[in-house]
């Protein structure tokens, strides 16, 4: 099939990758001519595990391209995927859809046959309804006009392999035909028995909004039972295997940490808290916005950690914070509770340089008081304690007994439980981890 997808950002890059990579023709829409022109070049201009190579592949072979002219897409291509940002609002709780309608009004002129458009952003209850009214005012081809939401489910970091072998397909469709279309899109997928999940739209709304308030909510549940462990002298991951062997429960998202964070999860929280609120659902709103609370608390909670293992506070020492991704697999830093930890020590005085292995530009230009090192090791010459803050995989294989020659003393927070500990205090290293007890 020939599709578009309109918006070339976290969503819009690996979606319109794995378009192409399923056998589709593709064009991306995006008004940033520069990242249009890295984009055609087969250059990556986000980094997202695997998106890189398929990128390439798929730019040279002529499958994908990208373009800012919208009345291109729209004579391309029948199924056109609306995959724009839709940030928190100026309220602070709800979602700004402006990029989504602004877009669906861009392109309206040019609709001149049926199509379907295929919203795959996190939006309101009731976008979907309000979308098809406005194309069907504006658009040429009228009531031909189909739109249908198929919000994604994707793991930054884990994008590529979400899109091409996810768990589940949602989509919320207006009719018969609108779910044939969406049948024929994913038809490779659908081929590998991976479910689709077929409703009206505004619960396929509602769907993504409760999928990511719970996972919010079970990742403060594990970090307030974390801070429990703390203070009673328990180990939270021992815990979390015990409870997560009871099939109610799960393993999965029990990890305690410094938060959630990144461009979904923290707003969608946000907005299904408020949406809870609106329609009246004031338990469901008062238990959504203690998982918020909890997150909120956080860097508090691993400062607290931090000046515990140091034995002072952190003003006028020398900290290095291994991660400024909110986590590993991506360079998004919107929202990473690595660099809000860095951030409220740099507040707090002490000097703070940070690492990580791909996300250092962007963290730069959200954190440019911090300093920054490109290299591991160059990263903790001088440092009185290290915070591991985010999980990639180069800080976990790391050599404890190569860097002890480096820092001023071997202090470690591990505040992703990462790292064997015992091999590190094996080879001198003194190590702390979230809601873990004290080992001599």
């Amino acid at each position: 099939m020939r599709v578009s997808v309109i918006g070339c950002g976290h969503l819009g890059i690996p979606h319109a990758a794995a378009m192409a990579e399923i056998g589709h023709e593709v064009i991306g829409v995006d008004l940033d001519q520069a990242k249009i022109n890295r984009l055609n070049a087969g250059e990556c201009p986000i980094y997202e595990e695997g998106l890189p190579a398929l990128l390439a592949t798929h730019t040279a072979s002529g499958r994908l391209r990208f373009t800012t002219d919208l009345a291109e897409a729209a004579a391309f291509a029948d199924v056109h995927f609306l995959a724009v940002g839709t940030p928190i609002d100026a309220d602070g709780r709800s979602y700004d859809t402006g990029q989504v309608f602004g877009a669906a009004r861009a392109l309206a002129p040019h609709l001149t046959r049926p199509c379907v458009i295929i919203g795959k952003s996190t939006v309101t209850v009731g976008t979907t309804r309000d979308l098809a009214a406005l194309l069907a005012r504006l658009a040429p081809a009228g009531t031909d006009v189909e739109v249908v939401w198929n919000p994604e489910f994707l793991r930054e970091g884990h994008a590529i392999e979400d899109t091409l072998r996810p768990d589940r397909i949602v989509v919320g469709v207006p009719s018969p035909h609108a779910e044939d279309v969406v049948r024929e899109v994913y038809a490779p997928l659908l081929h590998n028995q991976i479910p689709l999940f077929v409703t009206d739209p505004a619960t396929a709304e509602l769907i993504k909004g409760a999928a990511n308030a719970y996972l919010g909510m079970k990742i403060s549940f594990i970090n307030g039972v974390a801070d429990m462990c703390t203070a009673a002298g328990a180990d939270v991951h021992q815990l979390t295997e015990a409870i997560g062997l009871d099939p109610r429960i799960g393993r999965g998202g029990l990890n305690a940490g410094p938060g959630y964070g990144g461009g979904c999860l923290p707003k969608d929280v946000r907005a299904f808290t408020a949406s809870a609120q609106s329609l009246g659902a004031l338990d469901a709103a008062t238990l959504l916005r203690a998982a918020e609370q909890v997150n909120e608390s956080r860097p508090t909670a691993a400062l607290a950690l931090i000046e515990q293992t140091l034995g002072r506070p952190v003003a006028g020492s020398r900290v290095t914070v291994w991660g400024a991704s909110f986590k590993a697999g991506t360079d998004d830093v919107r929202e990473s509770p690595a660099l809000a930890v860095a951030a409220l020590m740099h507040q707090r005085g002490a000097t703070v340089t940070v690492h990580d292995p791909h996300a250092v530009p962007t963290a730069l230009v959200r954190h440019p008081e911090l300093d920054y090192a490109e290299d591991l090791e160059e990263s903790v010459k001088g440092a009185e304690l290290i915070v591991l803050a985010t999980e990639w995989p180069q800080f976990r294989d790391t050599d404890p007994k190569a860097l002890s020659s480096l820092v001023d003393q071997p202090l470690l927070v591990d505040l992703r439980n990462l790292l064997n500990a015992d091999a590190w205090r094996t080879a001198g290293w003194t190590v702390r981890q979230l809601g873990r007890p004290a080992q001599p």
